[in-house]
């Protein structure tokens, strides 16, 4: 359980992070961390190890338990945090695709965030959502076409952060 709330499965947030200093403990879930505005931040782990998020993009995983201290390297900054609770598996990470097929399993849930630049998603039955940066596509069943567009309509490789969750 986060030590303020109730326990979840798991949950995306953005962070606006104005300040270096300890993170929050989530003991019982894992991390993935992404930066998406902002000069960077360092972390640096209970265990000894340093991250360097700088780029939009980068991404960190580690667990909630772990004491973590965040610096900022030059000012404010935003990241999309993904927690998922540790009897569950999940992978995540950050493509640059101009176009996919996204398929979610029974007892999956996939997630779809793009971080810069709009996309549209089509599900098996045709419909087409458009998402403008920074929205979440949650897909529980079934698979969705996505692909990533500019404002004239061509398509453009922009950075898309990609979750599957299994229970």
């Amino acid at each position: 359980m986060p030590a303020t709330g109730d326990p979840f499965l798991w949950r995306v947030s953005l962070a606006q992070i104005d300040s270096s200093g300890p993170f929050s403990d989530f003991a019982g879930y894992q991390r993935k961390m992404v930066l998406l505005l902002g000069p960077g931040i360092e972390l640096t782990h209970g265990n000894g190890q340093h991250r360097v998020l700088k780029n939009l993009g980068d991404c960190v995983e580690f667990a909630g338990a772990m004491p973590t201290h965040c610096e900022l390297l030059g000012g404010p900054c935003v990241d999309l945090n993904l927690m998922v609770a540790e009897q569950l598996r999940f992978t995540a990470r950050v493509e640059r695709p101009v176009d996919g097929l996204i398929a979610t399993a029974d007892g999956e849930t996939t997630l779809i965030f793009g971080i810069e630049s709009p996309m549209s998603l089509a599900d098996d039955a045709g419909e087409t959502v458009r998402l403008e940066p920074w929205d979440l596509a949650v897909l529980s069943q079934g698979s969705a076409r996505f692909d990533n567009m500019r404002p004239d309509g061509r398509s453009v490789p922009g950075a898309v952060f990609i979750a599957s969750i299994t229970q």
